[in-house]
């Protein structure tokens, strides 16, 4: 009888592992998806050389730059969010480790029944105590790879949690170097703007002269007034976004408004060459694709855990104590309980939830396929964008100083003209107008400049390594 027992026990363990044949978890293979990214430039080489690899420190050579870059890591909101994040991510790993072990729990109880004298055993006793103390363990065996999915998965989402908080210090840094750019750039606008009020200042004193001689009229003292209120209007604007954006740098640092001291655009120079290295090297460098592949692993794996769903499951509960009426016998030898049940459960009909839970993450696997595709391609359009942006900047940059020259010669010889009478006061207006418009437009080229180098470096992947 007890051999017929123990036959029935590795009957029952066994048959679960002559069926696994019939389904295994399945392993993850990345997607093609690589091949799409296309960066549509021949200007610069592409090879395995790639600025995404180069700290940011020696990409960004302002010490002041540099500082605030290092308090934006340390303080900023956002990056210790994404900490807290992974701190999250690393428990689940922990959790995923341990569904491996059995679980086991202990119990302590005490019972106490009074019976009516009527009842069924009133009239042989009328109390019962009872005393126990036991403990449950209970395992199930990975036979389908079930648990080894889970496990996988919540090692996924860990890793996606890395990678997105690297791309939030990528992101961030882009941010930081962006704004200091940008806040130089109307430093040296408002600069133009205020040497423009103070030339139309003169120059109104100069018309309203040339009025009282008679060489123009009071149109011509209310137009250049009117340029000179143009410009002060300008400044305005000027003045406030700059306030504006240095309360938003102070966010980035995560500090409250502040004032942010800074350097000169016209000091602010990168040297190293743009190379991008090959379309393939963004499955490496830039993290928010690396994040999206660890969401598809993760898909993944959660669609082979629901996939084991469909089979039985395999599980072994074991209990044991002590058991008795009397408190001071509790321990007693005679005390001692204990079973052990090995059962194999089948889903058979459950109200479609297991079929329900399949195509859903099934579903999700899609979505989650199709987010990964479409941040590698996101990102080759953004490398893309840069690289174009970088070239027109550029170009821009040796047009624009052409155009404020001639529009600057424009303007003296204009002004010499006006003195002789030879042109009407109407050219002169314009030719300052142009000459300011000019102006600023330079100022925004160099910007622009600046920022398409950030761009590529984000776009990239750099900064977090």
């Amino acid at each position: 009888m007890k051999k017929n027992r123990i036959y029935s026990i590795l009957i029952m363990a066994v048959l679960p592992f002559l069926l696994v044949s019939c389904f295994a978890a399945k392993t993850y293979e990345r997607p093609e998806v690589v091949e799409e990214a296309n960066y549509r430039t021949d200007s610069i080489p592409q090879d395995t050389l790639t600025i995404a690899r180069l700290s940011w420190k020696v990409l960004f050579t302002d010490p002041t730059l540099q500082s605030y870059i290092e308090e934006g890591l340390k303080n900023n909101i956002d990056i210790r969010v994404a900490l807290q994040q992974i701190r999250i991510a690393e428990a689940y790993v922990r959790q995923g480790k341990a569904s491996y072990f059995p679980t086991l729990s202990a119990t302590a109880q005490y019972s106490h029944q009074e019976f009516s004298s009527g009842g069924q055993f009133g009239g042989l006793i009328s109390s019962l105590n009872q005393y126990q103390v036991n403990g449950d363990l209970s395992w199930e065996a990975d036979i389908w790879g079930k648990i080894r999915s889970n496990d996988r998965a919540f090692q996924a989402t860990y890793l996606q949690s890395v990678a997105a908080h690297q791309a939030v210090k990528s992101r961030l840094i882009a941010d930081i170097a962006s704004t200091y750019y940008q806040l130089m750039s109307l430093d040296e606008q408002i600069r133009v703007t205020e040497e423009t009020i103070k030339t139309r200042a003169d120059g109104l004193e100069t018309t309203e002269a040339l009025k009282e001689a008679g060489n123009v009229t009071e149109v011509g003292v209310k137009q250049t007034e009117a340029q000179l209120y143009t410009a002060q209007g300008i400044l305005i604007d000027l003045q406030n976004q700059m306030r504006l954006l240095e309360n938003t740098m102070a966010i980035l640092l995560g500090n409250a408004p502040q004032d942010i001291p800074r350097g000169l655009l016209e000091n602010q120079s990168i040297l190293v060459d743009l190379n991008t290295g090959i379309q393939s090297q963004l499955l490496r460098n830039r993290p928010d694709v690396i994040a999206a592949e660890y969401n598809l692993v993760n898909a993944f794996e959660l669609t082979n855990v629901a996939r084991a769903n469909f089979y039985p499951a395999l599980t072994l509960n074991a209990s044991g104590g002590w058991q008795n009426m009397e408190l001071d016998k509790l321990f007693n030898a005679n005390s001692v309980f204990a079973s052990i049940i090995a059962g194999l459960t089948q889903p058979i009909f459950n109200r479609r939830q297991i079929r329900t839970q399949y195509e859903v993450s099934q579903a999700q696997r899609e979505q989650a396929y199709l987010d990964f595709r479409l941040s590698v391609i996101t990102a080759s359009k953004e490398v893309s964008d840069a690289l174009y942006s970088y070239e027109a900047a550029v170009n821009k940059i040796e047009v624009k100083e052409k155009e404020y020259n001639a529009l600057s010669l424009a303007t003296e010889y204009s002004e010499e003209l006006l003195d002789n009478g030879l042109v009407n006061y109407l050219e002169v207006l314009t030719a300052r107008e142009n000459a300011l418009n000019s102006s600023l437009d330079l100022v925004n080229a160099k910007y622009n400049r600046l920022q398409s180098i950030v761009d590529l470096y984000e776009a990239l992947g750099g900064g977090w390594q």
